[in-house]
């Protein structure tokens, strides 16, 4: 990564303006996961121990454009005072008179977090003047927030240009640059043998990287719902099954592509409804054996036997996306069970954030891997070769513009 980190400049004496990701999930005023708010504490620390103040702004739900008083920053500030063993001000607004006033007076070792910058709806449109306004809050700006990289919002890119104008640095957190080193390693200078596995629901959000990945892996398994878009390529009748007709002549050509290094499901977990919080009627079939009025919603037991057996002597494996519905108990055996047989390998392995980062938490095994990525969406984005524009915003080690 040719961009600068909190490790090249020196916050001493200086406030820094970091958009953090702490998107968390709330229920009655509390927050249930502070995995996101756990990932940002080194960058936060690290300026704080090198004599800087610390800004911190981040969007939490989409309250689109308006202020929802059940998304308001308070209680991700209560626990992030928690997790610091310090006091943490949080601001009624991100910008305005009343939030630079607050923001000058900051003096080293002090924390201040914004509220939610999608209570304006200039965030979202990137405007430039409101862009203007939150890097007026600061001296320096830096981006921990992985999870909102690829989008090109005011807290996330403009804020960074911005900054920059009016001659502060913009540069990358612990975090980012935790997540843009193990996600480049995976896709650009792998240990191999590679192997990658994909799951999600649809194969139209990932055929980007499934087309960057059979360049670069030595196999790539294939799970979910977006297997059964294949199976419906390859001719097979798939009842109920969540298929993407829209993307069917596009998996066949996949499979022309991937030849030997696809593999696919060879059996199915089928039930004939989805589940809506009471068990269902299922049983396990060949991926051609669905009949009509049934769906598919997990890998079975001989799926998981062969997805273990290639993934056998891996030296590098990166996976995205659940095998099954695995919300469900019923049917989230196929994922947990690659849970587990990633977590037992002697590889470096990759969690390319959203639900699968989520199946793992709950499988209790998330120490076990090497990286757990707190972005789904942008990882999926640079994982496919896209520039991410909270990335490409930071100013260049070498002082390119």
């Amino acid at each position: 990564m040719n961009k600068k980190t909190v490790r090249d400049i020196d916050p001493s004496g200086k406030r820094a303006l970091v958009r953090v990701d702490f998107n968390v999930p709330l229920a009655e005023g509390k927050v249930t996961d502070d995995t996101r708010i756990r990932s940002a504490l080194p960058t936060i620390q690290h300026l704080l121990d090198h004599g800087g103040a610390v800004i911190l702004m981040s969007h939490l739900g989409r309250p689109k454009g308006k202020v929802v008083p059940e998304l308001r920053m308070d209680p991700v500030e209560a626990r992030l005072a928690e997790l610091l063993d310090r006091p943490v001000r949080k601001l009624d607004d991100c910008v305005g008179t009343e939030v630079e006033a607050a923001c000058r007076e900051l003096a080293p070792g002090q924390v201040v977090l914004l509220e939610n910058t999608r209570f304006h709806p200039e965030e979202r449109a990137n405007d430039p003047a409101f862009a203007a306004q939150l890097a007026a809050l600061g001296d320096l700006y830096v981006n921990d927030a992985f999870g909102s990289a690829h989008r090109a919002h005011a807290s996330t890119e403009g804020v960074a240009h911005a900054m920059r104008e009016k001659g502060g640095e913009a540069v990358a957190g612990f975090l980012m640059e935790r997540e843009l080193e193990f996600l480049s390693r995976a896709v650009e200078n792998p240990e191999r043998p590679f192997i990658a596995v994909l799951g999600g629901a649809k194969i139209s959000d990932k055929i980007g990287v499934i087309e960057r990945l059979l360049e670069r892996c030595d196999r790539l398994l294939i799970g979910g719902g977006m297997a059964n878009t294949f199976f419906q390529a390859m001719g097979f009748e798939m009842g109920d099954s969540l298929v993407e007709e829209e993307a069917v002549e596009t998996a066949r050509q996949l499979l022309k592509e991937g030849q030997s290094r696809l593999v696919l499901p060879v059996d199915v977990v089928i039930a004939d409804a989805f589940p809506e919080g009471e068990p269902v009627e299922s049983r396990v079939v060949a991926p051609d054996q669905v009949p009509p009025g049934w769906r598919v919603l997990d890998v079975g037991p001989k799926t998981i036997t062969t997805f273990e057996s290639a993934l056998g002597g891996a030296r590098t494996v990166l996976w995205n996306g659940p095998l099954g519905v695995f919300e469900a108990p019923q049917f989230a055996k196929g994922t947990f069970a690659l849970a587990k047989a990633l977590a037992r390998l002697d590889a470096t392995t990759i969690v390319g954030g959203g639900d699968s980062a989520a199946a793992v938490r709950q499988s209790g095994l998330a120490d076990r891997f090497t990286h757990i990525s707190t972005g789904g969406g942008a990882s999926l984005e640079f994982l496919e070769g896209k520039s991410l524009p909270g990335v490409a915003a930071l100013s260049d080690k070498d002082g390119d513009e």
